[in-house]
């Protein structure tokens, strides 16, 4: 059985650590850094932080991001996304579902709970 160790697990997580400063709720999955926080955005928080990498429930290694409290939302529609963006370097980092669609109103705020992004180990 193929295995990795955490260092390399870890390397490619620590962009999320280090690098990943927004986040944005979207209409639909961005592809690029523009899709992410113009196209398709409809709200964001820059006061995203993560965590160092860790272990992963049930195997792997994961960035937990703490919980969201002054997300702020800029247009209105329906959220169904999030991007995670490295705003220095426009740079798209993450994108993911949301657990449910939410419609939105700009002008009002939105908050989230704590979440991770992880890579699970090889099968």
């Amino acid at each position: 059985m193929a295995t990795l160790a955490d260092r390399c697990f870890d390397n490619g997580l620590t962009v999320l650590d280090t690098e990943a400063s927004a986040i944005h709720v979207t209409s639909q999955e961005a592809t690029t850094y523009a899709n992410a926080t113009s196209t398709f955005s409809l709200g964001n928080s820059t006061s995203l932080s993560g965590a160092s990498p860790t272990d992963r429930s049930g195997g792997g290694r994961e960035v937990i991001f703490a919980a969201i409290s002054d997300g702020s939302i800029t247009g209105t529609g329906t959220c169904t996304h999030y991007a995670l963006v490295d705003v220095s370097n426009s740079r798209l980092l993450v994108t993911g579902s949301l657990s449910a669609s939410q419609a939105v109103t700009s002008g009002n705020s939105f908050t989230g709970a704590s979440f991770a992004v992880g890579i699970p180990d090889p099968s």
